[in-house]
């Protein structure tokens, strides 16, 4: 370990004081509805979705089992 480390020393008469955070803006709510719903309509959209395709899958999987004539 020959790497030589730098370290910066910082006395307490220079440490400035931390600013207090504004407290963070509740969102109104007209956004938080908006929000909401946003949310349950992907869940939706998902869901739809997702049966879309499980039943095209049941219909291949059908019509291909059966012989053909």
């Amino acid at each position: 370990m020959t790497d030589k480390y730098k370290v910066k020393v910082i006395k307490k008469s220079e440490i400035k004081a931390a600013e207090p955070a504004k407290p963070a803006k509740a969102p109104s709510r007209k956004a938080a509805a908006r929000d909401m719903v946003e949310t349950v309509t992907s869940w939706v959209n998902d869901f739809q979705h997702r049966k879309r395709v499980e039943t095209a899958v049941a219909f291949e999987t059908l019509f291909a089992a059966q012989p053909s004539r």
